[in-house]
């Protein structure tokens, strides 16, 4: 995750968070009660849940106006079930606009590449190289948020198709809830995937990612390097 001040890197128990002024923030990841990490659709929505956790908790990576805006990013959709379709529209895609001018402010497209490149180093072990501009990992990721919001996208649409019932506006929020669950589940299959598959299923959200990063700096690279390595010392301290 790229933040205008730092990049946040998270594994299933650790995050990190290197912010530009030289501190990182630590923190733990909430663990899923065993039973949900083994039903289908809820354990891809409990582990979608969990990865907020640097942003929604607090002493996190995000303020407290910030967290507010997150939070009514999950209750509007929920509430706007009650409005007309038209205004439905009108108020998600007003949504959509302020969240993509939140995510996107500052340099975050450039430190969403070193992100994206950081991430690549610890899968190839090349961090030293990368840290020494040896190496310059692709500022492209198989990883990122940008692949899954397009799988969403397709999943969504797919469904409406398959079931028209689902456009009902009462049906919208169940209905977002089951697209999120079910594009998790294949998430985790894709992921498991080799790369060459991953790519061609992730192309469109690969194709977006032009968009969303820019070519990240040396010293950028190094910040988002100095997150993986915090997560990965705490990962494999015995």
């Amino acid at each position: 995750m790229a933040r205008p001040g730092g990049v946040v890197i998270a594994s299933r128990r650790f995050w990190a968070f290197a912010q530009t002024d030289g501190t990182i923030l630590e923190g733990e990841i909430p663990q899923l009660p065993g039973p949900l990490t083994r039903v289908p659709i809820l354990r891809g929505l409990t582990r979608l849940a969990a990865s907020f956790a640097p942003l929604a908790m607090g002493g996190g990576v995000a303020r407290r106006g910030e967290r507010g805006l997150l939070g009514l990013a999950l209750v509007v959709p929920a509430a706007a079930v009650l409005l007309p379709v038209r205004a439905q529209l009108a108020v998600g895609l007003t949504l959509v606009v302020v969240l993509l001018a939140w995510l996107f402010r500052g340099k975050t497209l450039s430190l969403h590449g070193a992100e994206h490149r950081a991430i690549g180093a610890c899968e190839d072990r090349t961090m030293v190289e990368t840290w020494e501009a040896r190496t310059r990992p692709s500022r492209f990721s198989r990883r990122c948020g940008t692949n899954f919001a397009a799988l969403a996208l397709t999943t969504g649409l797919l469904l409406y198709a398959v079931f028209p019932a689902a456009r009902d506006a009462a049906w919208s929020f169940p209905i977002s809830l089951v697209v999120l669950g079910l594009t998790m589940e294949l998430w985790f299959l894709i992921q498991a995937a080799p790369p060459r598959a991953a790519g061609i299923l992730l192309a469109p959200g690969l194709a977006l990612q032009r968009l969303t990063t820019r070519e990240p700096s040396p010293e950028q690279t190094q910040l988002a390097l100095s997150a993986v390595a915090s997560v990965l010392r705490r990962e494999l301290d015995p």
